[in-house]
């Protein structure tokens, strides 16, 4: 599918974005605040005001470009964002746990892997990818295929104000990939992955991955992980590098780096118990400098680890691509893998010795893999040493509950008629409000791909109708009925279901925010008000980042808050549980990761109560007025005893509906 085969995304009209815009945060700042925010507003919005002009010339932008808020989107959300890579901004898929039986096992894994991402880029490179579908509201749209071609391509190079995003060039010029990183005991290995014109097969790749370790293992050989370089503020990052290239040994070891198809982390044991919390940690930052937090290279947009005690998974620089990508390209490798372990398992039983049919299978004569040199001098170990310091805080600071709540999961709540993902949010909500007693600025990517070079805009699941709904639960329940308390929640679940298919549709407000503020910026005009005032503030500090990452198989998604008194909540709804993993940091005073999934998991159980209650008690009514048709024949006393029949066996409010409803 072309990408201009779709529509460009749409400009939604700016008194609807105002309006919008104070809908949304008039219930999460103080009364004062709000008057002073809606004043400016009204004059931003006002004709020949500041938010005219803009308007209009972000309407020519539109006309003159396939996207008219992708670059100062990509920008804004990462390449200028100085924040370390690893928890910050790298989401991670962790795979299901594997039993490997040994080293040589491990390895086996590893490569069939590494053979199935180069298939998987092969579809991409040849265009042979099945197009993907809208799922979930207003399914069935074609999507833009456009972030699959990044995967492979793209790199993030440090920068000492904004980072750049750097695209292979033998990529995209050749039919095949080259090579292939691997990170083996803090060191860089180069694998070919073509020979004389013809790729690898998975017996080559696994003989070259046993040669890797082989070397890494020569602790004479062995260089300074320079892996933990990757893992430091971009800034940091960007100064290091510039002494690193002074070198032309390190110029050269950093344009492999940069051009290579994957990075594979073949990591070393931990002896942690593999719980989802464990194994999301050592995906996110490798467990810090005295685990394997060296054996990885953050800026490369795909990172694949094998874990050799079973922990493994896929890290993934965020800029060029969405989760979705992430996750469609993890159900093929882990379908491919565990049909290839079926198949090995046939292979085993038809001979005894697999290693020896391995080799006999190869027909390439391969040259060795080869170690990445590095040339460090006194300056490149100190700021090494601080990289691995601030690694080490990052490690202790974050504070990880990966949960599965296994009372009920989406098939229950369509019976219930209601969104999945809509339902999850406002429980969300309640968990927030539970353990703060308010809500504030809550985002939720929303999918933008029905566009051309469509990304993300940003859900506001904060509604007005959400906190009356968790008031309900919490401050107002004594007041309130089951019915009002439904009332609102079904209320709060049409607020968001409304406001994710204005997101989907290039309705929201996040994104049109964002381009009149860089407009601005282009025209060199001075700041209008609105993007100084405290309300704008506050509606871009995302203490609540959410996001559905829903699988077929049992992976899991995870990533870290992206500020420091806030919470990072991924969720996976399954058929019959809900994978929750939930971050937050541990310097904040206001924050903690098992106080919040446990008000989660009270919320959910108590919505499930809610709803359950209200269809037994709606039961006894149906039966109730079943029994009253049949005796509608009865006068006087048979009445009076018809009545009092019924209503000895009902809920006593039934009583009362019936009194006052047929009586």
């Amino acid at each position: 599918l072309s990408v201009h085969a779709l529509p460009k995304v749409p400009l939604p009209p700016l008194k609807q974005t105002l309006d919008m815009y104070l809908k949304s945060m008039e219930h999460l700042v103080g009364k004062e605040q709000f008057s002073k925010t809606k004043t400016i507003v009204e004059k931003f919005g006002a004709r020949g005001g500041a938010g005219e002009t803009l308007q209009k010339k972000l309407l020519e932008r539109r006309e003159m470009t396939t996207n008219w808020i992708y670059d100062y989107w990509l920008q804004d959300m990462y390449l200028t964002n100085r924040v370390a890579l690893p928890v910050n901004s790298n989401p991670a898929m962790v795979f299901p746990k594997q039993a490997f039986r040994d080293r040589k096992d491990a390895l086996r894994f590893a490569a069939h892997l590494v053979t199935g991402v180069l298939e998987y880029k092969s579809l991409i490179d040849t265009q042979a990818l099945a197009v993907d579908y809208a799922r979930g509201q207003l399914a069935g749209t074609p999507l833009c295929m456009r972030q699959y071609s990044r995967m492979f391509t793209y790199y993030r190079r440090p920068g000492h104000t904004a980072d750049t995003q750097i695209e292979s060039p033998a990529a995209a010029a050749a039919s095949e990939p080259e090579h292939i990183i691997v990170a083996c005991k803090n060191q860089f290995f180069v694998l070919d992955i073509v020979s004389n014109l013809k790729r690898l097969n998975e017996m080559d790749i696994l003989s070259q991955l046993e040669k890797i370790v082989s070397m890494a293992e020569r602790s004479q050989d062995s260089l300074p992980p320079f892996g933990l370089f990757t893992s430091d503020g971009r800034k940091e990052w960007a100064q290091a590098r510039d002494e690193l290239i002074k070198d032309p040994t390190n110029r050269a070891s950093l344009a492999l780096m940069e051009s290579c198809v994957c990075v594979v982390c073949l990591d070393e044991p931990t002896k942690l118990e593999p719980s989802d919390t464990n194994r999301a940690l050592l995906l996110l930052h490798g467990g810090g400098r005295d685990m394997n937090g060296g054996n990885r290279w953050y800026d490369k947009s795909m990172q694949y680890v094998v874990g050799m005690d079973g922990v493994c998974g896929v890290l993934c620089e965020h800029s060029p691509f969405e989760g979705i990508v992430m996750v469609q390209s993890s159900e093929y490798l882990n379908a491919k893998i565990n049909v290839s372990e079926m198949c090995s398992c046939v292979v085993l039983i038809r001979t005894r010795s697999p290693s020896k049919m391995a080799r006999s299978l190869s027909v390439t004569d391969l040259s060795p893999p080869r170690r990445l040199p590095w040339k460090s001098n006194p300056h490149i170990q100190a700021l090494l040493s601080g990289s691995s310091d601030r690694l080490q805080r990052l490690v202790a600071n974050l504070d990880m509950d990966g949960y599965n709540f296994k009372f009920y999961g989406k098939e229950f709540i369509k019976k219930q008629r209601m969104s999945p993902d809509a339902y999850i949010q406002v429980a969300l909500q309640l968990a927030f409000y539970r353990c703060n007693g308010r809500l504030v600025s809550t985002y939720e990517s929303a999918s933008i791909r029905r566009f051309q070079e469509g990304r993300v805009d940003n859900i506001r699941s904060a509604t007005p109708e959400a906190l009356a709904f968790v008031k309900s639960m919490t401050d107002e329940k004594p007041a309130l009925s089951d019915s009002e308390r439904m009332k609102r929640l079904r209320d709060a679940i049409k607020a968001q279901t409304d406001y994710t298919i204005a997101a989907i549709t290039g309705m929201a407000i996040d994104n049109h925010l964002l381009g009149l503020r860089e407009m601005a910026k282009e025209l060199k005009m001075e700041q209008p008000d609105i993007f100084s005032d405290e309300t704008y503030r506050a509606s871009n500090q995302f203490i609540l980042s959410t996001s559905q990452v829903s699988t077929v198989m049992e992976m899991f998604c995870c990533y870290g808050p992206v500020v420091p008194n806030g919470y990072g909540a991924c969720y996976n709804p399954q058929a019959n549980h809900i994978v929750f993993c939930v971050s937050s940091f541990r310097e904040s005073t206001e924050t903690c990761s098992a106080v919040f999934t446990k008000a989660l998991e009270q919320g959910l159980l108590e919505i499930r109560d809610l709803l359950e209650h209200l269809k037994k008690s709606c039961c006894h009514s149906s039966v109730l007025s079943d029994q009253i048709e049949v005796d509608t024949a009865l006068t006087g006393a048979p009445l009076l005893s018809a009545i009092l029949a019924v209503v000895l066996d009902s809920p006593v409010w039934s009583c009362a509906y019936y009194l006052c409803n047929h009586v």
